[in-house]
């Protein structure tokens, strides 16, 4: 892991938390094995449609 040479200042530290934005998951829609319809993260949908994870 790459590792700072000069500390950084408290305004610009500051000012680049402050521009770090969350995105939504994306949810994709799967089929259980009982037939239900349900949304889910996408990482999340091959074990949803195997039964795997109970939703």
């Amino acid at each position: 892991m790459a590792h700072p040479k000069v500390r950084k200042s408290r305004a610009n530290m500051h000012s680049r938390r402050a521009n770090w934005k969350a995105k939504p998951v994306d949810l994709a829609t799967v089929t259980t094995p009982d037939g239900r319809t349900v949304q889910v993260p996408q990482h999340l949908s091959a074990a949803v449609r195997k039964g795997y994870v109970e939703v």
